[in-house]
């Protein structure tokens, strides 16, 4: 389950969506049309906001869900971390979507400041704003299935994973948090289909899969062969248009998912891999991406949930160790 994170931004408190696939931090605020924000806490610029006269900031997501306003900055704090003169995007508009969805009142991109949409001129986000006072450039998140998780901004606790981090390269050059893993697995010992093997996935060499670590994708989205592959291994699985993506039995064994990045194997534990109940069926955590051009494959919450994960912005580099 996505669990907001409660950040204070000017004088209040919202619950915002800390999101590692975008560069924009948004909110719900007294300027948003009022059956939009129903039920939502509010940014309230005050006396201390400065207004950027001339900006504005429009996005649309994967899920085709979308936000747009003005542009102030204001002081906003998570924990300790604090950004004096941060880019508050308030929201004059915002899709049905986030208009429904009243756990959260707004995002925090954690992206590389590149995909940031204010014009004229692009904002940095929270983590480049308070980068220079962090102990280290980088923060950690720990997020949990089917329970709150957490994100530490400037340090890695390492209460929170076991063993050693593996650290494999981030490609950065579209702005996000962009890995290889090396190849990939399904099931475990004799119930493994082949143990690490592949043709190509996405232009990568060998069997390789590229995509990007984001935390503000539910699912993992990879290429239509792997997922096949994947539900090729569970009894009654189909690909059910009326649901949208993959769906099974509920009471189906579901095998384990693994990926070997920079020769660390992070295991998706099969039952990760049950989203959600829809019906009589559920709905599988592992989707195909589509076939439409330029969509990277990614490894959203279900694969992260899995393990402990280090963003590092020197390299930049991703890690990953089990969690505690």
């Amino acid at each position: 389950m996505k669990v907001p994170k409660a950040v204070t931004v000017g004088q209040g408190k919202l619950n915002l969506d800390l999101d590692t696939g975008s560069g924009d931090l948004w909110v719900f605020s007294t300027e948003t049309p009022k059956d939009q924000s129903q039920g939502h806490n509010l940014y309230m610029p005050t006396s201390k906001s400065k207004r950027l006269d001339g900006y504005s900031w429009e996005i649309t997501y994967g899920d085709m869900s979308s936000a747009g306003g003005d542009v102030f900055l204001d002081t906003v704090s998570i924990g300790n971390v604090t950004a004096s003169s941060q880019a508050v995007e308030s929201a004059k508009k915002v899709s049905d979507q986030f208009a429904k969805d009243k756990a959260t009142d707004g995002l925090m991109g954690l992206s590389f400041s590149i995909l940031n949409t204010v014009e004229p001129k692009s904002q940095t986000t929270f983590l480049d704003t308070v980068l220079k006072q962090l102990e280290k450039p980088l923060f950690t998140c720990n997020l949990k299935h089917g329970q709150p998780g957490s994100y530490d901004f400037g340090y890695i606790d390492d209460s929170k994973h076991t063993g050693e981090i593996a650290y494999t390269n981030v490609d950065n050059g579209q702005g996000w948090w962009g890995f290889t893993a090396e190849s990939y697995s399904i099931g475990g010992g004799s119930n493994s289909t082949h143990s690490f093997h592949g043709s190509q996935h996405r232009g990568a060499p060998g069997s390789s899969i590229d995509g990007i670590a984001d935390t503000g994708t539910t699912l993992m989205l990879l290429s239509d062969d792997v997922v096949q592959e994947y539900y090729g291994q569970v009894q009654g699985a189909k690909n059910d248009e009326q649901q949208g993506g993959w769906v099974f039995p509920c009471d189906a064994r579901l095998p384990d998912f693994t990926l070997s990045i920079s020769g660390y194997n992070a295991v998706v534990p099969g039952k990760f891999m049950n989203y959600q109940s829809v019906g009589s069926v559920c709905f599988g955590g592992l989707q195909s991406v589509g076939s439409s051009g330029g969509v990277p494959n990614i490894f959203g919450d279900v694969f992260l949930k899995s393990q402990f994960v280090v963003w590092d912005t020197e390299g930049p580099r991703i890690g990953f160790a089990p969690q505690a």
